[in-house]
């Protein structure tokens, strides 16, 4: 069963934060958290993230970006990465991590989801519609397996 889920991009500050937001938003009883492989260690969420968030109703007030550490990822159950060179350097940092971490986009046939860091509104636009459709994916795959339990 996942209980405890680790949300993990690069910087910590546009895209896990965010999917992070949404899947506590779509599944309420997951612990959710992220981090970064290069964390931008104690800043706040990317301006453009926050903005597309707000006018999704959704809230990335209080992030703080962390460093992920091989203590964290054994903390969790499920680490979801957005690309798969993440994924390589998560086992190899932590190889007994290979059996828990997948894709974020896993249930969008294995989609990465690129950074949107430093670019257009468009592009975090359009990374927001691949994480909220990954969020809402994966809370019904976690639904649909604590169904069985």
């Amino acid at each position: 069963m996942f209980n405890k889920i680790l949300v993990v991009c690069v910087g910590n500050i546009c895209r896990s934060p965010t999917a992070e937001r949404l899947l506590r938003k779509f599944h309420p009883a997951l612990t959710v958290s992220s981090a970064g492989l290069g964390a931008l260690v104690g800043k706040g969420a990317d301006p453009c993230a926050i903005s597309v968030a707000q006018a999704h109703n959704l809230s990335l007030e209080n992030h703080c970006a962390r460093q992920i550490s091989g203590r964290m990822c054994r903390e969790y159950d499920l680490i979801l990465t957005m690309e798969k060179r993440h994924i390589s350097a998560l086992c190899e940092m932590v190889p007994e991590m290979r059996g828990k971490v997948m894709l974020f986009g896993h249930w969008d046939s294995e989609r990465e989801i690129p950074d949107p860091y430093r670019k257009s509104r468009d592009a975090f636009d359009a990374v927001y519609a691949l994480l909220e459709r990954s969020a809402r994916q994966w809370a019904q795959a976690l639904n649909a397996e604590q169904g069985k339990q």
